[in-house]
């Protein structure tokens, strides 16, 4: 039985974490003023614009941030783990749900993040043309993360600005994420 549970586990993290993913860009993309012209940008906005644009109505944008996205991805998080505990047969408390999802949020970003500077970093390694759709999307992205550090962790003609970033994130996931989820698998379960 407990196989078929792992199973139906993976498939859950698997179809909300590409649903996340996409709110997730339209978030980033939005809050990073990539280029809209970028057929990639353009997917992701016809894709989320649907879900998006009603909520849109009650919920406006605070400064570049798109509140709604947050929100959807925030409630993706939130029913994935009700799914999850219900996969197992629990019935967790509410305030524990709610603290896990909030973690689960912050760590999806956080991860997010660190596989997009990952690839942006291989396609630069591998000179890949500036012009791919894929290449820009990801540059624009993760350009306010590097624009602190860019140019002044460079050696050798490598920069290492990327790992430092990447570093940084994976701290945060062990330092803030982890205590978050403990705190929420805990009040969930009414440990």
């Amino acid at each position: 039985m407990s196989y078929l549970v792992n199973a139906l586990s993976f498939l859950v993290e698997l179809a909300f974490g590409a649903a996340a993913a996409l709110f997730v860009l339209r978030l980033l993309a939005e809050a990073s003023r990539v280029d809209f012209h970028n057929p990639l940008s353009q997917f992701v906005y016809r894709t989320t614009n649907p879900v998006l644009a009603p909520i849109r109505r009650l919920l406006p944008n605070w400064r570049r941030i798109n509140i709604a996205a947050l929100l959807v991805v925030w409630l993706l998080m939130l029913i994935k783990r009700i799914v999850l505990f219900a996969l197992l047969g629990l019935f967790p408390h509410v305030l524990g749900l709610l603290v896990l999802s909030i973690a689960d949020t912050l760590d999806f970003i956080a991860m997010f993040y660190v596989v997009l500077i990952f690839i942006w970093s291989l396609m630069s390694l591998f000179q890949v043309e500036s012009y791919h759709p894929v290449y820009r999307l990801a540059g624009s992205l993760v350009a306010p993360l590097m624009r602190p550090l860019r140019g002044k962790l460079t050696a050798g003609g490598l920069d290492f600005a990327p790992w430092v970033v990447m570093i940084v994130l994976i701290l945060a996931r062990l330092l803030l994420v982890s205590p978050l989820t403990d705190l929420g698998a805990r009040l969930a379960l009414g440990l």
